[in-house]
């Protein structure tokens, strides 16, 4: 005997995903893209600022106002990421990075406190970034005491390469989190670098006849 009722193994039509869905999905990825853009010019507005500030700050030893923009610009793509930026932070990482950069750079230059994450806006990972990139502008800072016969002032500048070389070597974390190991190695070789640099100067100073001078002294 044969029954007309369709069978609990019979292959059944899926309706498919309803096109209510597929709307709210293909709006949803609109607005990411359009979040991304954003993201993106905001991160491009800050990352050539924070390195025209120290091209500035090399030059000219001050760059206060383009500082007090760097900080501003970088607290509020901060406030930016974590409202609206979700999931695309990657975009952003770079600009934190000089802008962090540049704002340790500054206070270097000022003979200022260092600030900390908190005090950017900004999380640990992309300050770290920032704080390995700052050693090489030191070392940058040292070569022209070095080259104005500045050794003292040279020397100071090693000492600090010093320091903050020892806070970054502070850290030990899988590259999951943060890139840092690159930076630690970079830091360090550029630390062994001027530290060879800096003692060669020494050496030459003391062996220089008194009252003579390798190079003219800025009034």
């Amino acid at each position: 005997m044969t029954s007309d009722s369709p069978s609990s193994d019979s292959p059944t039509a899926s309706p498919g995903v309803p096109e209510p869905v597929l709307a709210t999905i293909e709006v949803h990825l609109k607005q990411r893209e359009l979040r991304r853009e954003e993201l993106y010019q905001r991160a491009r507005r800050l990352r050539r600022l924070a390195q025209a500030t120290m091209t500035r700050l090399h030059s000219n030893g001050a760059a206060t106002p383009e500082l007090a923009e760097v900080r501003r610009l970088t607290a509020e793509l901060a406030d930016w990421v974590h409202r609206e930026g979700r999931g695309d932070e990657p975009l952003a990482l770079d600009a934190f990075q000089e802008a962090v950069e540049a704002v340790l750079l500054g206070a270097i230059a000022e003979g200022q406190p260092l600030p900390g994450p908190s005090d950017l806006g900004v999380d640990p990972e992309p300050y770290l970034l920032g704080l390995g990139d700052v050693v090489g502008e030191v070392r940058r800072r040292v070569l022209d005491r070095l080259g104005r016969d500045d050794v003292a002032g040279a020397e100071a500048g090693l000492a600090l390469m010093e320091r903050l070389t020892r806070s970054l070597l502070r850290f030990d974390t899988t590259r999951a989190i943060v890139q840092l190991k690159p930076k630690q190695d970079t830091a360090r070789t550029l630390l062994e670098r001027t530290r060879g640099e800096v003692v060669m100067a020494r050496f030459l100073a003391r062996a220089r006849p008194a009252g003579a001078t390798g190079g003219t002294a800025p009034p």
